[in-house]
This record gives C-alpha cells, structure tokens and sequence, in this order.
C-alpha cells in the first residue's frame, strides 16, 4: 500500500477484517496521470491527504485503492484454494477516522468525574479505534488478550513479533503503545 499509506493497525478475524491506514500525499507521475484522466479523475487529483477531512475524490481513490487490495487478496487465495468466486461482500466499507462525525469519544466516569483515555485530545479518537481492532479477538472469546491472537498487529506492537506490515514510527504520532 506505500507510498499511498502507511498501515498503522490490522486484524483478520474468521469472518473480517479491521485495517488502520494513514493515506499519504502522494502526486502521480504524469504518465499516471493520464491513465486516470482516461478513468474519469481530475488530472491534479492525489489519492489522499494527511491531516485533510476525505471530500468525495479522496474517499473514491481510497476506497478504490482498497478494493484493488481486496481483489488482490481474492485472487491470491483463489488461487491457492483452487477455487473462484468472492471472498468479501459487496458492503465491505471504509471509515474515516480522521473526521469522526456523530462519534462518542473515548471516555469513562468514575465518582471522580470524567476521565479520558488518553492524555492527547487530537490521540482520542485514533485510540480507540487502534484498541478496538486490537481487542476485537478477544471481546469475540478468541484468545484472551490481544497478543494472543497470531492475526493481528497486536504482536508486532507487544514486541513478540518483529512484523514490517505497520509503521509504528508513524503510529506513534496518533496513537500510545
């Protein structure tokens, strides 16, 4: 998925997946270009941006980019298994975390009074979709913590696997581990 982003967190449960992705910046050559223009995208178009809410054109070459990986995956696993056909439904979904609307934040109460997980405001939300796709296997009964489970990230930031999928330099800047 480089240069267009960095994987931050990944969990690939029996019957889904959770993928945490930074989209970077990145100008396509002019050849590209004119590849897309012939695709129907605008020629000064990237396929994201740090930082940027997603409009309609960065959420389409996101969500292309992800259905390339999927059909990538599909084909592969086809392949080995001898088999065809699709592997995820036609509602598999991207969200964007960057600009969560209508999303709680992250926070518990206790007689004291409010409390937030995290010390950064701008970490919050990125934190808990980092805890979510972690502890997935566990609240499914699976293993009993994170690092349990061999198909995740989890093992990689425990540092009981040294795994090249994530960036965790990257990571660190919008997510504690």
């Amino acid at each position: 998925m480089l240069p267009f982003c960095d994987i931050l967190a990944w969990c690939l449960m029996p019957n889904h997946f959770h993928l945490m992705v930074l989209v970077n910046d990145v100008k396509l050559p002019v050849k590209e270009e004119n590849r897309r223009r012939t695709e129907g995208f605008a020629p000064s178009e990237t396929l994201g941006s740090r930082h940027e809410t997603f409009g309609s054109g960065n959420s389409r070459t996101i969500k292309h980019s992800i259905g390339i990986m999927l059909r990538s995956y599909t084909n592969a696993i086809n392949k080995q298994q001898n088999r065809s056909g699709s592997l995820f439904r036609k509602t598999t979904k991207a969200e964007c975390i960057n600009c969560p609307n209508g999303i709680t934040p992250t926070f518990y109460t206790t007689e004291f009074g409010t409390q937030v997980h995290v010390s950064n405001p701008k970490k919050e939300y990125p934190q808990a979709c980092f805890n979510y796709i972690h502890q997935n296997p566990v609240k499914a009964g699976l293993v009993a913590k994170p690092e349990e489970w061999e198909f995740s990230s989890a093992k990689d930031y425990a540092g009981l696997r040294n795994g090249t999928l994530v960036n965790k330099s990257v990571a660190l800047k919008y997510i504690d581990f």
